[in-house]
């Protein structure tokens, strides 16, 4: 076989894979989606350099807890978990510079603290709404002061 044959059956594959990726990806969406509580969640895993480490996510509501999935990963599990207790609010900011780019369009920086260090996230205004919600559901008998 000519190699220019092999060339095309080898291009032919990979964009089966980026399909078949794509698809896959779609899917998982939809599972994640499919007990509600699900929104756009961007989390900045790297704080390193100002404005950069932000990878975009999917977050649900699961109870007591936060999950947080990326957006191009094929695992079901969540990346990242947070629970409703150990989370604070601290405040909102707009993105600036590199964040700009690197979020969803009209998403707020949301400033966090748990019990593992300062947390930042990034969700639309609706979102926020629902995520201060949330927070403020605390079963009785919490400790309100934290």
């Amino acid at each position: 076989m000519p190699l220019w044959q092999w060339i095309v059956d080898i291009a032919g594959g990979l964009l089966l894979l980026l399909v078949l990726y794509g698809l896959a990806l779609v899917v998982r969406r939809r599972l994640l989606g499919r007990h509600g509580g699900t929104f756009e969640l961007s989390h900045r895993v790297r704080t390193d350099r100002p404005g950069r480490g932000w990878v975009l996510g999917v977050g649900r509501y699961s109870g007591e807890i936060l999950e947080w999935y990326r957006v191009f990963s094929l695992s079901p599990r969540p990346k990242r978990v947070w629970q409703r207790e150990q989370l604070s609010y601290d405040g909102r900011r707009e993105p600036m510079g590199a964040e700009q780019t690197s979020l969803y369009p009209d998403h707020l920086v949301i400033c966090c603290r748990s019990d593992d260090g300062e947390v930042e996230l990034a969700m639309s205004g609706g979102s926020l709404t629902g995520f201060q919600s949330w927070l403020e559901a605390r079963p009785p008998g919490t400790d309100w002061s934290r």
